[in-house]
């Protein structure tokens, strides 16, 4: 995540810098840290955020399933298919879509990053 993407849902949060830090059991250093870029917003910090913007957006509410909007072919296979989380998709590991079955989270979040399906929560 770049540092400019961790501002926008901040704000998009309506959270201070410090309130976010309490939230996400950082030090409000950490949360100058990554917003001026000097240190890199760990992975885990990344998801935590994801799942939270989610949760307030989707509150009662489900999207459509990745396997339908993929047409997925896999997904009896899927952790996400067998959990019927289709919109959080990327939170979880483990996926077996064509583009990111194989791949560790790493390398998952990037691939999840450029999809329409987390894309739409920052809307």
């Amino acid at each position: 995540m770049e540092k400019e993407a961790f501002v926008i849902i901040r704000k998009k949060m309506k959270r201070t810098q410090k309130q976010l830090a309490e939230l996400l059991g950082v030090s409000l250093k950490a949360i100058h840290s990554y917003e001026q870029g000097w240190r890199k917003i760990p992975l885990h910090i990344e998801r935590q955020l994801w799942f939270l913007i989610y949760q307030k957006k989707n509150q009662g509410v489900k999207g459509e399933p990745c396997w339908e909007r993929k047409s997925c072919e896999m997904k009896e296979d899927c952790p996400v298919y067998e959990f019927q989380c289709g919109d959080m998709c990327w939170f979880v590991c483990g996926t077996k879509c064509d583009c990111t079955k194989d791949v560790d989270v790493r390398e998952k979040m990037k691939v999840c990053r450029s999809c329409k399906i987390l894309k739409n929560m920052l809307k």
